[in-house]
């Protein structure tokens, strides 16, 4: 299968940085939380866990690339059009990677992880919790606020407000996430307007805007509003580190990953012509989905089987190297497919309604 060469608005160092999130999240999973509080893992890594605790920032950071890339994505687009692309994106990487995790898992019958067909028919939903089951992968939460965000953001492309009042809209939508994380915490608004990680996202779409359409006044007092409340919605999780886990995460060093963070995302958008787009970046970045979804309980399985045999240290990261490259394998042969078939029929399925509801509304219109 031959590999399309990289869009010329493509910006690598956005994908280096996606993959770079991925890997800190698998590192997070196998060497802190595998043998912590659940017990997943047999053996720990506790040279290692101090520093792969900071790992789940992972998320954080993938929600600030993806407030960068939605507001990319949604310029200059319908609503439709932005829908069918954020679906096609989602939807056929999911599928596949769910059912080979189920797949796996059932096969398996650890009692550690338990599954079941009708958790893997509410998983279809990819809202399995609103049918009372469990996700299917621990990781698919993130992707649960992923589309809550597209949601709004299709909204807004519907209503025409995100491009004429994009900063009005953040601007609201922070004061909402600041107000419910530091005043009211209720859990529905956590949900429904993703407070605890808004902010993340905001960032992103902001970063885009200074990038796209120069910079503002407004534009970068609402960044440095979102970064302030960033650092203080980080509490949220160390809060739940310290419950769960009984490890109390440093405020100090939580306040540096972030500037961390956002300074990757500024870094990969300023020095995106140092690094030139290619077949090896723009794979890189395709499997970061996949290895994402798959990584965790797979590898919980494949780690366990291994390190008998072959070392603790040689299964985790032969499993890695595995992850890595199931996950490039999947994203060449079955994704990239799935996803060009299934955004040519939703194209035409969609051009063929809209044409439909257009000759009905004039059909209905008064003679004048």
């Amino acid at each position: 299968m031959d590999i399309r060469p990289p869009r010329q608005d493509y910006i690598a160092t956005l994908d280096l940085l996606r993959l770079a999130a991925a890997l800190a999240v698998m590192f997070f999973h196998y060497f802190f939380r595998g043998a912590a509080a659940e017990g997943f893992l047999t053996e720990g890594y506790p040279l290692a866990a101090p520093f792969a605790l900071y790992g789940y920032l992972g998320v954080n950071l993938f929600f600030l690339i993806s407030g960068f890339v939605i507001a990319w994505s949604a310029e200059n687009r319908r609503w439709d059009q932005f829908a069918i692309a954020r679906f096609v994106r989602l939807y056929p990487g999911f599928l596949l990677c769910m059912t080979i995790t189920f797949a796996i898992v059932f096969l398996a019958g650890t009692p550690l992880l338990p599954t079941s067909p009708g958790q893997y028919a509410a998983n279809l939903s990819m809202f399995a919790p609103a049918f009372g089951q469990p996700f299917m992968d621990g990781v698919y939460w993130s992707i649960v606020l992923e589309l809550v965000f597209y949601g709004w953001v299709t909204l807004a492309l519907l209503a025409g407000l995100f491009q004429k009042r994009k900063l009005e809209l953040i601007f609201i939508w922070l004061a909402i996430s600041a107000w419910n994380e530091f005043v009211i915490g209720s859990s529905a608004a956590r949900l429904l307007f993703i407070t605890e990680f808004g902010s993340f996202f905001a960032a992103g779409v902001l970063l885009h805007h200074l990038h796209a359409h120069g910079r503002s006044l407004p534009a970068l007092l609402l960044l440095a509003a979102s970064f302030l409340i960033s650092c203080g919605t980080l509490s949220v999780t160390q809060h739940w580190m310290l419950g769960h886990y009984g490890i109390a995460v440093s405020s100090a060093n939580l306040v540096v990953a972030n500037v961390v963070m956002h300074a990757a995302l500024i870094g990969a958008v300023l020095l995106r012509h140092r690094v030139r787009p290619s077949a090896l970046t723009l794979a890189l970045g395709g499997l970061t989905y996949p290895l994402y979804l798959l990584h965790q309980n797979i590898g919980y399985l494949a780690i366990n089987a291994a390190a008998p045999l072959a070392g603790k240290r040689f299964a985790a990261f032969g499993c890695i190297a595995l992850m890595v490259f199931v996950s490039w394998a999947i994203w060449r042969t079955c994704e990239r497919p799935a996803q060009r078939l299934l955004r040519i029929w939703l194209g035409r399925a969609v051009d063929a309604g809209l044409a439909r509801f257009r000759r009905v509304s004039v059909g209905t219109q008064p003679a004048e």
